[in-house]
């Protein structure tokens, strides 16, 4: 039965790392005002009849924080790849200069930072709402190793060990959250 109980709270922490995972690529997505290459992660574009992710076709870099590169492997592509950033709806407004793509990236208002910030709560939120239902599930599983022969004292220590983990995914959750939102209202 000790050898479940190991098992089971194994298991509760890679279930409890994929909604951090989650959080960590929305929270990359959201613009803190500097350039970014993983702000085109989710930019995805037609390639001779398969689509592929925008860094699979060019070279994408930041020469500085108000700007992002985007050189394409095949020249004729750059059409494409202004299309596929228009179509993302990231806020972006590419130009070419017949060789690589140039996005600006504007600086944010207190009003857009304080919105970003909000969403960043939101995300944060999500990722603690997945946790608790990674707890119910865990808190479930006790309750029947219980009725398997599992003692109602080390079912009770099994459940406080479960909320211990809880706490603490919770708490990186609240830290990632955290330092999101100074990144974001940092002028």
């Amino acid at each position: 039965m000790e050898e479940e109980v190991e098992i089971l709270l194994l298991t509760l922490e890679e279930d409890m790392d994929k909604p951090i995972y989650f959080l960590d690529k929305a929270l990359l997505k959201l613009r803190a005002g500097r350039a970014n290459p993983s702000m085109l992660e989710g930019v995805n574009i037609d390639y001779y009849g398969s689509v592929v992710k925008l860094s699979q076709v060019a070279n994408i870099s930041t020469p500085d924080a108000r700007t992002i590169f985007v050189q394409p492997f095949e020249k004729q592509m750059i059409t494409d790849i202004e299309k596929a950033i228009l179509k993302c709806n990231l806020g972006l407004n590419p130009q070419n200069n017949g060789e690589i793509v140039i996005l600006n990236i504007p600086p944010l208002t207190e009003e857009r930072r304080r919105e970003l910030v909000r969403v960043s709560k939101a995300e944060g939120e999500d990722a603690k709402v997945g946790i608790r239902s990674i707890r119910k599930i865990a808190m479930d599983e006790a309750k029947r190793m219980e009725k398997d022969g599992l003692s109602e004292d080390n079912r009770k220590t099994l459940e406080e060990d479960i909320q211990k983990v809880v706490e603490s995914f919770n708490s990186t959750i609240d830290k990632k959250v955290s330092l999101k939102e100074s990144d974001i209202m940092k002028v």
